[in-house]
């Protein structure tokens, strides 16, 4: 078949082809505008600094520090994406994100981009949240309209921080020992929690106490509640789960068939099935009906510390002591993949929401991003020890073990708990951002943190409540890193990075907000030893004018030491009168 193009018909003048390539290069279009990327805002005058200082001490106030504060804005997003969806061309159609950082404003929520995980990686820092009376945190969750981050930590305080610029909220004595699990109702009406001493609490959405009973004989550690909310399971160091009636407060079965402590324990989020991980090593599959086991997997060699559904349901993920996280399939009852990367054992793992993406945390302070997607399974020959590592690693994350991960319901920010005393928010890289270091395993976050919220009259008078810290922190589904908008880490998709397969750009850390005080846990633990913690741990708490009326932490909250594995420990104290939930300015 004769095949030279110029052959075929022209069907255009002969004047208006390019005749060369010189003539093709003149007539293509060049900018002529925003050549440049834009420059940062100009410094403040340090002169009408100080002139504000003086005015504030003459006025009699005390002198506070004023600073922009960073946020993740997603509003502009969700608009564009909404308006995109009546307007575009077909179903699958989305614009090209260009890389460079000026186009951040063309970024779109997760869900846009149903076929490509690289912009859910949250690896860029944005805060650091941390409270003035400092003490690892074991949990965080998403309030139910996504808006604020609340806190559990081994003091039995709840402290809740805005979800948008990650100052502080409020706070509250929820539990007289170390607060270990709590979640949410999938309706969103309720919040349960457990703690370190096997007591149940009910909670308001105000955080209104609702009622409280002795549970297990030992410590809780899940909680996890049925798809309709008429049921929840505890798993506790007993070697026991047990499954409640939420409205009659009553146990209804008992499963028994753990050797040792069940560390964790995942209600299907559309089936009645349950899933939890022991001491002994092994995850158990039961049917919550009749009590009994349906399947016992034997794969980890060491204690199975978390468990996750994936959001469809069909995979779940643990987090094991030997330094592994797996995944199973439970509709084959296979492992699927075998996932390395973490030097130390695994503490935390959720699902990314939109994403077949996971993220673990590790007792080295370091939170991994795993893609499962189809475009990275490994070939049906190769082994599991071999493959495909981390898709993103943030290996200073924190300073010790990331206790809890969580992603916003959007995906576009990861919150990560840590034995360090501080809550971290993480987001998106910005397409195209130069200054990012993705390949050297993240940078570690600034060690100043900002608790000058905390002094702020409008917060301290609430009863109930004390004086706030705030923080610094940015998101994403689970995990860490500074961005002050959510931000695209940069793939091949976007056209940055060199070679093929290229992945996205670790997000330096940028300037976070700062103060004269030092991010706690920072050098401050004698090693990882599960030997005694010093500090103060036993006996009530003194009163709450005490801890919060002076505006300063006491003496001995830095010594905190840093157990090994799960052995947190908290100080005892009374329970607060609960109050209305909220500052005056910021009613929840």
């Amino acid at each position: 078949m004769a095949a030279p193009s110029a052959a075929l018909p022209m069907l255009l003048p002969s004047r208006a082809p390019p005749s060369s390539l010189d003539a093709d290069v003149k007539m293509a279009w060049r900018p002529k505008r925003n050549l440049e990327i834009p420059n940062p805002p100009p410094p403040e005058d340090p002169r009408l600094i100080e002139m504000d200082m003086a005015r504030q001490l003459a006025d009699g106030k005390p002198v506070k520090k004023v600073r922009p504060r960073r946020t993740v804005d997603y509003g502009g997003g969700l608009g564009r994406w909404a308006l995109l969806r009546k307007m575009r061309p077909n179903s699958t159609y989305v614009p090209y994100l260009r890389p460079a950082p000026p186009y951040i404003i063309d970024l779109l929520p997760p869900k846009a981009y149903p076929e490509n995980p690289s912009t859910s990686l949250c690896t860029k820092f944005v805060h650091t949240s941390t409270n003035k009376i400092r003490c690892p945190v074991n949990c965080v969750v998403w309030t139910p309209e996504a808006r604020r981050i609340l806190t559990g930590s081994t003091s039995g305080e709840f402290t809740l921080w805005n979800g948008l610029t990650f100052n502080f909220e409020t706070i509250l004595q929820a539990h007289d020992s170390a607060v270990r699990t709590m979640k949410f109702t999938h309706s969103g009406a309720f919040l349960a929690s457990a703690d370190q001493s096997g007591v149940i609490k009910y909670f308001q959405p105000n955080m209104n106490n609702l009622t409280a009973w002795t549970g297990h004989r030992e410590a809780i550690r899940g909680l996890s509640f049925s798809p309709d909310d008429n049921r929840f399971a505890t798993a506790s160091d007993d070697s026991t789960i047990r499954i409640w009636s939420f409205e009659e407060q009553r146990a209804e079965r008992t499963l028994t068939g753990h050797g040792w402590d069940v560390k964790c324990v995942e209600w299907h989020p559309t089936k009645g099935l349950l899933v939890s991980g022991s001491k002994d090593n092994m995850i158990k599959f039961w049917d919550p009906r009749t009590g009994t086991v349906l399947s016992t997997l034997h794969y980890h060699k060491n204690t199975v510390q978390a468990l996750a559904w994936s959001p469809n349901g069909n995979l779940v993920a643990s987090a094991s002591r030997d330094q592994t996280v797996r995944v199973f399939d439970i509709r084959a009852m296979k492992e699927l993949r075998l996932l390395k990367g973490h030097k130390k054992e695994v503490c935390s793992v959720t699902w990314h929401p939109f994403h077949p993406i996971l993220v673990s945390g590790g007792s080295e302070g370091a939170i991994l991003h795993w893609d499962l997607s189809s475009s990275s399974e490994p070939p049906a020959t190769q082994s599991a020890s071999h493959q495909p590592g981390p898709r993103a690693t943030l290996s200073q994350a924190h300073d010790s073990n990331v206790w809890s991960l969580t992603f916003h319901p959007l995906g576009h920010i990861l919150v990560s708990a840590s034995n360090d005393h501080t809550t971290r928010f993480w987001c998106r890289e910005r397409p195209g951002d130069a200054t990012s270091v993705f390949s050297g395993g993240g940078e570690k976050p600034p060690e100043i943190t900002d608790t000058s919220g905390q002094d702020e009259d409008e917060e301290a008078m609430v009863p109930g409540f004390g004086f706030g810290a705030g923080g610094g922190g940015g998101g994403w589904w689970g995990k860490e890193e500074d961005r002050g908008e959510g931000g695209v880490p940069q793939s091949s998709s976007y056209g940055g990075g060199p070679g093929g397969g290229n992945y996205p750009p670790y997000g330096q850390s940028g300037p976070a907000d700062t103060s004269d005080e030092a991010i706690p846990g920072i050098g401050g633990f004698e090693g990882s030893g599960s030997g005694a913690v010093s500090g103060r741990q036993n006996g009530p708490l003194p009163p709450q004018e005490e801890i919060f009326g002076s505006g300063t932490p006491g003496d001995g909250e830095g010594d905190w030491g840093r157990g090994r594995g799960r052995q947190r420990w908290g100080r005892g104290g009374g329970q607060r009168d609960g109050g209305g939930y909220g500052s005056r300015r910021n009613r929840y």
